[in-house]
Parts: structure tokens; sequence; C-alpha cells
């Protein structure tokens, strides 16, 4: 009796990979330019440069896998392969986020009772900082910049009820897929865009309140350091993750996807609720405690 064997789709060889790693060099030697304020204007054009060649390649692939897909050319175990890249790269964005967090806690939980002089580290204190108060924010940096903490009320409050609003609308749009109702998910998947891209206006609102009033600002010690990071990056991977949903949201307008077959959905959805996660994280250990 012959064995049925399933095939696997290989396919041809692609410029994309080799285009996203150069975008991605673009992003990182133009943001650290601009940062470092290194030779003018060059940081931010290199860093919009890497954006437009990012851009690029994102509409490039999603379109070269859409084809694909749509052509019959994937079978159960390439839809398995998907599942398992994407699972990775989740974690991998996990550990990205776990390392910033990280740097947070032992800087409030160490480095800080440390300066103050606890436990045995009285000479610390006097020789580093002897003016020096153990608080956390750190409002206050060793060469007398003072600046003033960002608050929870208000925008991130706000921002904190759009983003999880933005998860249950995904959760919905997804239900709709499932049960076949189209003009729902057309919907709720609009409306889980349009909160995204709310929370990255509220978001560059809240940046610019933060630099002209509160004087809080990317040089304002370890505090502004770690608040412009970790808010920094998630509004970054908020926007890739509107964009990955507005893709998807074209797609559904095209009459793509079925209850058997939305992976691509699928994953823009994980990613979108991790998202948010993070989000909570945010909100708590830096806006709140």
């Amino acid at each position: 009796m012959a064995v049925k064997t399933e095939s696997y789709y290989v396919p041809a060889q692609s410029p994309w990979p080799i285009i996203g790693a150069l975008g991605l060099f673009l992003l990182a030697l133009g943001a650290g330019m601009w940062a470092a304020g290194i030779a003018g204007i060059c940081g931010p054009v290199i860093f919009g440069s890497g954006t437009l060649v990012m851009t690029i390649m994102l509409f490039g692939w999603f379109s070269n896998v859409i084809k694909e897909s749509h052509s019959g050319l994937y079978s159960a175990q390439m839809d398995r392969s998907f599942r398992q890249g994407m699972s990775w790269f989740i974690f991998s964005e996990v550990m990205f986020f776990g390392a910033f967090f990280g740097a947070l806690f032992y800087a409030r939980v160490l480095s800080v009772p440390w300066l103050g002089g606890a436990g045995n580290n009285a000479m610390t204190n006097e020789v580093l900082w002897p003016d020096f108060t153990a608080i956390w924010p750190l409002t206050l940096t060793p060469g007398g910049l003072e600046t003033t903490a960002m608050g929870w009320f208000g925008l991130p409050l706000i921002n904190t009820i759009i983003l999880l609003s933005s998860s249950v609308t995904a959760h919905l749009a997804h239900l709709a897929l499932l049960r076949e109702q189209r003009q729902p998910l057309k919907m709720w998947l609009g409306v889980t865009v349009l909160l995204g891209l709310a929370f990255l206006g509220l978001q560059l609102w809240e940046y610019l309140h933060a630099y002209h009033e509160l004087g809080l600002r990317l040089d304002s010690g370890i505090y502004g350091n770690t608040f412009f990071l970790l808010t920094g990056f998630h509004g970054a991977h908020v926007t890739l993750g509107a964009l990955m949903l507005f893709v998807m949201w074209l797609r559904i307008l095209k009459g793509h996807f079925t209850p058997a077959h939305h992976f691509g959905f699928q994953a823009s959805s994980w990613y979108w609720h991790f998202v948010d996660v993070v989000w909570l994280c945010l909100f708590v250990f830096v806006y709140i405690l």
C-alpha cells in the first residue's frame, strides 16, 4: 500500500530578507546618530531611509506570501511552520521587553538603594552622592537637572483604556470571521486599527507634554532613559501592529480569509494582544509604581 506524502512548498530565492536587513541597519544607524547628535541632519535622514526601506520590504514580502497562499501552495505542514515561526517571534519580543524591564527593576531595587547607602553601602553614598535621596522616580540627576515624573492619570490612563478596548474589538473581529459575518468583521477590525492610531496620536501628545511642560527628556537621568525607551519601543511595536492589522483589513475588503484558513489574520491578532499585555505591564511598573 502506497504511503501518501504531503508536499512542502519551498519558495524561490527572495531579495526581501537582505532588504529587510538593510532597512534594520539603516534604522539602527540613523537612530544612533540622531540620538547622539552626530553629523547634523544625517541621522534623521538615514532613519527615515530605513523606515522607507522597511515599509517597502514589509509590503513586498506580505504580497508574495499572500499570492503563494492564494495559489494553493501551502500545506498543513506549512501552516504549522507559520504558527511556530510567529510563536518564536513573539517569544523573542517578550525577551526584548524583558531586558528593558529587567534594567528598570535593577535600577529601582538595587542601584537606587545602594546609592542611598542601604545595607553596607554607606560609604558609597558618602563618596558618590552625599545628598542623594533613595526614592523613585529619580527626578534629579547628578548634574543637577531636575524634571517632573509623568503621572498615571490623564493621557496614560486614557491610552490604557483605548488599547484594552482595541484588544476587545480585535477579538470580536476574530469571532465574526469564525462565524463568517463579513460586515461585523470589517467593522470591528477597522475600529481596532482606528483605536491603535488614536493611541499613537495621544502618545505623541504625551511626549510633547513631557518635553515642554514637565522637562522630562531622554537625557533626564535613569528615569528619563527608562521611560522613553520602554514607551518608545512599545509605540514602535504598536505602529507595526496597526500596520499589520490595516493590511489584514484591506485583505478582508478583497474577500480574503475563511473560518478554516485565516492564519495571517490570527498572527496579527496574536501580535496585537501581545502589544496590549506589554502596555499593561508598562502602565503598572512605569507609570503607577
